[in-house]
C-alpha cells in the first residue's frame, strides 16, 4: 500500500505528538529530578506546536486519507484544539501537587502525551479499527495514570477497577464492531453508513451490533448503568490525575460518539435513538441525586460528570445538526468548568494533606475572597445558573430537545437540574456563611493562580458573550 506525502499533511500534529513524545522519553531518561522540569516544559510546548499545527493546517474542509481511516474536518480541528488546551491546564495545575507528593516524575508527562496522542486518533478516526486504537491508546494511558502513585494502596485499587472495567467494555465494544464487519464487510465508516441492512437476518445482526457498540460508548463516557467505575476511580486517583481523566477525555468521547454513530450507523437513528434516550434520563437521575449524598468532593463531582454526560446525550439523541452542535457546546464548557473545579481542590491541597471532603471548602471567602469568587463562579456556571456558560450550554441543549419534539426530556432534565443545583449551592454556602476549620495560608505559585483565575474569568466571560463560542461549534458541523 503506497501513501503520497501529502496524505501525511493532515495527520502532522498526531506525528508532531507521537515525535516529540519520544524526545521527551529519551530526554527524561537523561534528567535527575532537580531538572525535571524539563520534562514538564517539553510537554507543555509538545501541546502548544500541536495546537499551531492545527490551526495552521485547518482548511475548512473534509479530507480523508490513508485508504479511509483517517479524517480531517472541522469538527475534528476545533475539539483537537480544546484538547490541547484543557490537557495544557491539567498539567499546569498538577506540577506543585506533584511535586509536593514525590510524584513528579517523567513517566506521569509522557503518559499524558500519549493519552492525548490517542484523543487525536479517537477525534479523526474514519474507520472502526482507526477508533479502536485511538481509544485503546488513551485508554491505557489513563489507566497507568491512575496508578502513578504506586505505594497509595486506594489509587492501585482504582486503577485496577479501571483497568478491568475498561477491559471489559473494550472487549464489548470489539465484539459489536465485529459484528458490524461481518454484515458490512468493511471497517470504513462511510461504507457502513451506505450499507443498507435490507436482509432481514444481516439487519438483526446490525442492531444486535450496535447494541454492543453502545456498551462500550457508555461505559467510556460514565453513562448510567455503565457508571460504576466513574465514583471510584475518580476518588482513589490523586487529584491531577482526575483533573485530567474528567477534561480531555470526555471530548474524545464525544468525538467517539459522534464518529460511531451519526456517521458509521446513522442508518440505524431509530435503534440508538431510543438507546441514548434511556442512557441519558438515567444518567441525569442518578447523577443528581446521589450527588446530594456525597460528602467526598471529588466523589460529588463525578456524579456531576454522570448527569453532564446525560445532557450532552440529550444533545446527540435529538439526530439534527442543531443537536449536535449543542452537545458539543456542551462538552466543550464542560470540560472548562470541571477544569477549574478541579483545579481548585488542587489550590487547596498541600504536602500531606488532600482538600478532597466538602468541608474543606468551609470559611474559603475568608481565607481567600479571590478564589471563593472564582469557585462561585464555576459552581453556579456547572449548576447552569445565568448568566455563566453553563447556563447557556444547557439552554441550547433544551432548546434542541424541543426543537425535535420531546418535551418530556426537556421537562425531566429541567426538573433534576433543579435538584442537582442543591449540591453546587452547598459549596457556596459552605465557602460564604461558615467558619473555617483550617486557616492555612493558601499557597501556589504565579502560573496556577492566573490560570485559575482566567479559567473562573473566562467562564464568566464566555457567559457574558456565548455567541462566539456557540457558532464556532456550529460551524464546525456544517
Amino acid at each position: 500500500m503506497n501513501f503520497d506525502i501529502a496524505e501525511f499533511m493532515p495527520a502532522l500534529p498526531e506525528i508532531f505528538v507521537l515525535t516529540m513524545a519520544c524526545i521527551v522519553l529519551l530526554v527524561d531518561v537523561c534528567l535527575d529530578q532537580e531538572r525535571r522540569v524539563i520534562t514538564y516544559v517539553m510537554s507543555q510546548a509538545t501541546l502548544v506546536g500541536a495546537a499551531l499545527l492545527t490551526v495552521a493546517l485547518h482548511t475548512g474542509g473534509r479530507t480523508v486519507v490513508f485508504s479511509g481511516t483517517f479524517v480531517s474536518d472541522p469538527m475534528g480541528d476545533v475539539l483537537k484544539v480544546f484538547i490541547y488546551l484543557v490537557s495544557a491546564m491539567a498539567l499546569l495545575y498538577s506540577r506543585q501537587y506533584l511535586i509536593d507528593r514525590q510524584l513528579f516524575k517523567g513517566e506521569y508527562f509522557l503518559l499524558a502525551l500519549f493519552a492525548v496522542l490517542g484523543m487525536m486518533v479517537l477525534v479523526s478516526a474514519h474507520s472502526l479499527l482507526t477508533i479502536y486504537l485511538g481509544l485503546e491508546l488513551m485508554s491505557l494511558s489513563l489507566y497507568a495514570m491512575v496508578a502513578v502513585d504506586r505505594d497509595n494502596e486506594i489509587a492501585t485499587e482504582a486503577a485496577m477497577k479501571y483497568f478491568v472495567l475498561g477491559a471489559l467494555a473494550s472487549g464489548m465494544l470489539l465484539y459489536g464492531m465485529s459484528m458490524i464487519y461481518g454484515v458490512t464487510a468493511t471497517l470504513n465508516l462511510a461504507e457502513v453508513a451506505s450499507y443498507n441492512a435490507g436482509i432481514l437476518g444481516n439487519e438483526i445482526v446490525m442492531i444486535f451490533g450496535l447494541a454492543f457498540v453502545m456498551v462500550g460508548l457508555a461505559f467510556k463516557l460514565g453513562a448510567v448503568p455503565f457508571h460504576m467505575w466513574v465514583p471510584d476511580v475518580y476518588h482513589g486517583a490523586p487529584t491531577t490525575v482526575t483533573l485530567f481523566i474528567g477534561t480531555a477525555p470526555k471530548i474524545a468521547a464525544f468525538a467517539m460518539l459522534m464518529r460511531l454513530l451519526v456517521e458509521g450507523l446513522g442508518g440505524f437513528y431509530v435503534q440508538w435513538h431510543d438507546m441514548l434516550v434511556v442512557l441519558a434520563v438515567l444518567s441525569i437521575v442518578a447523577g443528581n441525586v446521589i450527588a446530594i449524598a456525597q460528602t467526598n468532593i471529588k466523589r460529588m463531582l463525578a456524579y456531576s460528570t454522570i448527569a453532564h454526560v446525560g445532557f450532552m446525550l440529550l444533545g446527540v439523541l435529538t439526530g439534527s445538526e442543531g443537536g449536535y452542535a449543542a452537545a458539543m457546546f456542551y462538552i466543550i464548557v464542560y470540560a472548562l468548568m470541571a477544569a477549574g473545579a478541579f483545579g481548585m481542590v488542587v489550590l487547596l491541597s498541600r504536602a500531606g494533606y488532600e482538600a478532597d471532603r466538602i468541608e474543606d471548602f468551609k470559611g474559603l471567602n475568608d481565607r481567600s475572597p479571590w478564589y471563593a469568587f472564582m469557585m462561585l463562579i464555576l459552581m453556579l456556571a456547572t449548576a447552569g445558573v445565568p448568566p455563566f456558560l453553563g447556563f447557556w450550554a444547557k439552554l441550547s441543549v433544551l432548546q434542541a430537545v424541543v426543537e425535535a419534539g420531546m418535551l418530556w426530556l426537556a421537562v425531566v432534565a429541567v426538573l433534576f437540574s433543579v435538584v442537582g443545583a442543591f449540591y453546587y449551592l452547598r459549596i457556596v454556602k459552605l465557602m460564604y456563611f461558615d467558619k473555617a476549620d483550617d486557616h492555612t495560608p493558601i499557597t501556589a505559585g504565579i502560573d496556577m493562580r492566573v490560570t485559575l483565575s482566567a479559567n473562573g474569568l473566562a467562564i464568566l466571560g464566555l457567559g457574558l458573550f456565548p455567541g462566539a463560542l456557540m457558532a464556532l461549534c456550529a460551524s464546525a458541523l456544517l
